[in-house]
C-alpha cells in the first residue's frame, strides 16, 4: 500500500536559518545535474568552500558508475556540495564514506531511534532497501559531492526493486529543508575533526552493514571476488580478510 507524505517545497531561507554560515545553499527547481551546475561554478572561478546546490528535479541526475538516478519532482533530496580539503589529496576519497557517516547521523539527530546503516562504498540504507546514494569527483583543488536520498516516494515511484524511501519506514520528519540542514551541520562537524587529522574509522565501521560480512566484490570489468569485510582504509578501500584491499566494485552481501 502507498504511503502519501507530505512535499514540502526546499525553501533556502527555512534551510539557511538552521546552519552556520560556513554553508551557501542555493536551491533550483529544475536542472540537469546539481553536480554539473557546481562544477560550472568551479570552472567560471565563482564556487567557494561551502557551496550547495540542492533540487527539486534533475533531469540527468547520475549515481556512482554512471548510473542514472531518477526522482519524481520533490520526492527526493537532491543537492550537491563543494569542499576544498587541506588533508593531503590521497585521502580525499575517504570524503564518500564521511559523507555517508554525515547522513546517517543527521537521520538519526531527527529520530533518536531510527537506525539506518551504510553499505560499503556509498549506500544508505535501511534494512535491506536502500535509500540515498552518493558520489565524489575531484575538479580542481577541491570536491563536488552529490547527494540523493529518497524521502517521500511511494512504492510505486521507486526507481528500482531494492530502493525504500524513509516515508515507506515512517520517518518522522519528511520536510527535506530540516533533513538538508541536520545533514549539512553534521557534514561540518565530521568534515573539520577529519581536517584536523581525527581518523573516523572506527564510526564509519560501527554503522556499516558490510563490516563483518561475508561479500561478493563485482568488478567493473564483470569479475568478481568473495571474502569476509573487516575494516576500512584511511582512503576508505574496504580491507578484506584476506588482507586484499577494494577500491571499486559492487558489493553484495552473502547470507
Amino acid at each position: 500500500m502507498s504511503t502519501v507524505a507530505p512535499r514540502s517545497p526546499l525553501d533556502g531561507s527555512v534551510i539557511s536559518e538552521n546552519i552556520s554560515r560556513y554553508w551557501r545553499v542555493s536551491v533550483v527547481e529544475v536542472t540537469g545535474s546539481t553536480q554539473d551546475d557546481i562544477a560550472q561554478l568551479v570552472a567560471e572561478e565563482k564556487a567557494q568552500h561551502g557551496e550547495v546546490i540542492a533540487t527539486e528535479y534533475q533531469s540527468a541526475g547520475r549515481g556512482r558508475l554512471d548510473r542514472k538516478f531518477d526522482a519524481a519532482s520533490s520526492s527526493a533530496l537532491m543537492f550537491s556540495l563543494y569542499v576544498k580539503p587541506q588533508r593531503d589529496k590521497s585521502d580525499w576519497s575517504f570524503l564518500t564514506l564521511l559523507t555517508g557517516l554525515s547522513a546517517i547521523f543527521a537521520l538519526t539527530k531527527l529520530d533518536p531511534g531510527f537506525t539506518p546503516t551504510l553499505k560499503w562504498p556509498n549506500d544508505i540504507v535501511i534494512g535491506d532497501g536502500k535509500v540515498g546514494g552518493i558520489i565524489a569527483q575531484v575538479i580542481g583543488d577541491g570536491v563536488i559531492i552529490g547527494v540523493g536520498v529518497n524521502v517521500g516516494m511511494t512504492q510505486e515511484e521507486l526507481p528500482v526493486a531494492h530502493a525504500t524511501s524513509l516515508a515507506l519506514h515512517q520517518f518522522p520528519i519528511l520536510d527535506r529543508n530540516l533533513i538538508l540542514a541536520s545533514f549539512l551541520t553534521t557534514f561540518e562537524e565530521l568534515f573539520e575533526r577529519w581536517q584536523g587529522g581525527e581518523d573516523l574509522r572506527h564510526l564509519y565501521c560501527e554503522r556499516s552493514s558490510t563490516m563483518g560480512q561475508q561479500v561478493r566484490i563485482e568488478h567493473p570489468d564483470g569479475s568478481y571476488k568473495t571474502g569476509k569485510a573487516v575494516d576500512v582504509t584511511l582512503t576508505g578501500e574496504l580491507i578484506l580478510e584476506d588482507g586484499s584491499r577494494v577500491t571499486v566494485g559492487d558489493i553484495v552481501h552473502l547470507r
